[in-house]
């Protein structure tokens, strides 16, 4: 930015050869409101920003701000003052620290000497010398009272104080060492040069990122009001993820709820923080080499048709894509009494494919994940008025066994259709801590059981959620990033910027998902949307909830939903999330159908979720919503699980 030079008579300063001009050093001006909407355009407010000029004053050796209005300036070589220092003379009479004597000026040289104001060594500096008492002090003591701010955060004038200090800053709230500038009316406002000089507004950079993921300049606030805090569901900062004082500074968009503190907006000590004015100014990198992680898994999955279990045996060399198969080849496949048809080219009359939009539901009895294209196998007896056994063609073909697994190594797993024990097949598996009755990799002497997708976990993935870092399997208790819930878990975690999230969340959660509540596909969301302040409420359990937790939206009709309430298909309640401390759907690996026969009661019950409807347990009296049960069709007579249980025939 051009600095305008004023024609008025030259300034001939006794410590340089050429005459002096004065500059008026520009204010960069910034709207207050500048995200306000149009009609607010005659209530905006200009705000000034310090900007730092390209020159030093060659006598105090410290830096031109804007703040300083002007400063004299040589046509001729690179020679700038504070106006200030250029209005000292050679000479001082009666100067406020030192007036009993004149004090003398000497340029700067390389002799060292100590300030009697400041108590500094300083070198290189010009300054006063008293030749009656050898009194010493450099030019910037001498020009102390001209230091002052006026800065919007404070109703009084900000003085420079004499020497650099270590203190607390009311801005950020940190300590720091160096230049301090107080208040003479307020003793206990002091804010740091670094902090007094933030700019007005910035553009931020995602973590591990080398874009700028968030679009709108932040703005810098000078506190935070409590019932804006909570109206914003208690945000956190966007750089380390801790929580906001309202009496300290900070960065917000005006337009999303995007905060961040002041030091963590502006530092560049790690990579994955680096902020920048401009796009061009800075890269980050990853944190490891491709090609030293060929298979590397790079998540979350597209959509309900990809995940885990098939990438893995998508890359096994024996089967999936490269097998010459036909339509109508028959398969003996131990998890059930009949032969199985491979369907390769369309699905057999009165079956559809896994379509949320139409409420056609299609699962795998292997995996309970959506068949969303051939081919796959049914059984050669289906009944498309009856449960309908299918298997992807991936999951027809599993290995019988897993060796050396992460969470059990040491035993070998071996692949079971039905765990024995389990009542109708139904188990928690140790990893995701899901319940499910699909098929199961176990060690039945330890009674330890996972679900197929879980057998196959890698020790290590990349997530959009946190881009360009590596992200380890381990067990910790520590909070997750997408659910928020703390519990000792399995999940992936990133040692350098503690960044963790659960297996589940990680791997059971895709990029897209479609819903019959929406024409448009879904999202998967891990910060609240841009260009939206108001409250989030979930479209299908109508419940609010907070942005913080992963949600999926949809940007065409700001629409939002639960990750949690997203799955529900053939049946839609409300309330369908409440409670549930995962951003998973808790039943996302249970597949509901099939029928029990149990004595005292002359019908068979059909296995369902409960819901509200459904009222309370026939036997044990507790409420049946959210949970499995096993319903009579044809009376009001239910029974939640464990209750079921005990009373097969």
């Amino acid at each position: 930015m051009d600095s305008s030079i004023v024609a008025m008579d030259p300034l001939h300063h006794f410590d340089h050869e050429h005459p002096l001009y004065l500059v008026h050093l520009p204010q960069q001006l910034h709207h207050k409101n500048e995200n306000a909407d149009d009609e607010d355009e005659d209530e905006v407010e200009d705000e000034v920003e310090f900007v730092e000029e390209d020159r030093q004053c060659n006598l105090c050796k410290e830096q031109i701000w804007s703040f300083h209005l002007c400063c004299y300036s040589c046509k001729t070589c690179n020679y700038s003052l504070h106006k200030f220092c250029a209005e000292l003379t050679d000479d001082l009479q009666n100067h406020p620290l030192h007036p009993g004597h004149p004090l003398y000026f000497y340029s700067s040289d390389d002799y060292e000497f100590k300030c009697h104001v400041c108590n500094l060594m300083q070198k290189s500096i010009s300054k006063y010398i008293c030749s009656t008492c050898d009194f010493r002090m450099d030019i910037i003591c001498a020009t102390l009272l001209e230091w002052k701010i006026n800065h919007h955060s404070h109703p009084h004038q900000l003085e420079r104080m004499s020497c650099p200090i270590v203190s607390s800053c009311v801005a950020c709230g940190n300590k720091h060492q160096g230049v301090f500038f107080h208040c003479t009316t307020c003793p206990r406002f002091l804010i740091n040069l670094e902090c007094a000089l933030l700019p007005t507004k910035l553009l931020i950079q995602n973590h591990t990122d080398g874009t700028f993921t968030h679009s709108h300049p932040l703005t810098l606030a000078y506190s935070v009001p409590n019932s804006e805090y909570e109206a914003k569901y208690y945000p956190k900062c966007r750089v380390c993820g801790g929580i906001f004082y309202s009496h300290l500074w900070i960065y917000k968009c005006d337009k999303c709820l995007y905060y961040a503190h002041v030091d963590c907006a502006t530092s560049k000590r790690e990579p994955f923080m680096s902020i920048f004015q401009t796009a061009s100014l800075g890269k980050t990198y990853k944190n490891f080499k491709e090609d030293e992680h060929p298979n590397l898994l790079h998540c979350p999955f597209q959509d309900e048709g990809d995940n885990l279990l098939k990438r893995y045996m998508s890359n096994q060399h024996k089967l999936i894509g490269d097998s010459k198969q036909h339509g109508g080849e028959m398969l003996t496949h131990a998890s059930h009494q009949h032969p199985l048809v491979l369907f390769d080219k369309q699905t057999p009359a009165g079956v559809s494919l896994h379509d949320p939009m139409k409420r056609s539901q299609l699962l795998c009895d292997g995996c309970v994940k959506p068949i969303m294209t051939v081919p796959f196998y049914v059984c050669c007896q289906y009944d498309d008025e009856q449960y309908c056994f299918v298997l992807h063609e991936w999951c027809a073909k599993l290995p019988a066994e897993v060796q050396e697994y992460v969470g059990h190594p040491e035993h070998t797993l071996f692949l079971l259709q039905k765990i024995p024990s389990k009542f109708f097949g139904v188990f928690e598996c140790a990893v995701c801590e899901l319940p499910s009755n699909g098929f199961a990799y176990g060690c039945i002497m330890c009674d330890f059981y996972v679900d197929i997708n879980c057998a196959f976990i890698p020790k290590e993935i990349t997530h959009d959620a946190h881009p360009n870092h590596l992200l380890s399997i381990v067990k910790l208790l520590k909070r997750c990033k997408a659910c928020r819930y703390w519990t000792e878990r399995w999940g992936f975690y990133c040692p350098t910027c503690d960044f963790y999230i659960h297996v589940e969340c990680a791997l059971l959660l895709p990029r897209v998902i479609k819903h019959k509540f929406d024409k448009h596909p879904l999202n998967l969301r891990y910060e609240p949307a841009e260009n939206q302040t108001s409250e989030y409420f979930c479209e299908i359990c109508e419940y609010q909830f907070t942005p913080w937790e992963w949600f999926y939206h949809c940007t065409t009709c700001a629409q939002s939903m639960h990750a949690a309430c997203v799955p529900l298909i053939l049946q839609c309640e409300q309330n369908t999330y409440v409670n549930s401390p995962k951003c998973v759907y808790k039943f996302l690996n249970v597949k509901f159908g099939g029928t029990l026969e149990i004595k005292d009661h002359p019908h068979c019950l059909a296995f369902v979720q409960g819901l509200e409807s459904d009222g309370m347990c026939n036997q044990c009296r507790d409420r049946l919503q959210y949970n499995m049960i096993f319903k009579c069709l044809e009376c009001e007579f239910a029974l939640d699980f464990e209750c079921a249980s005990s009373s097969v025939i």
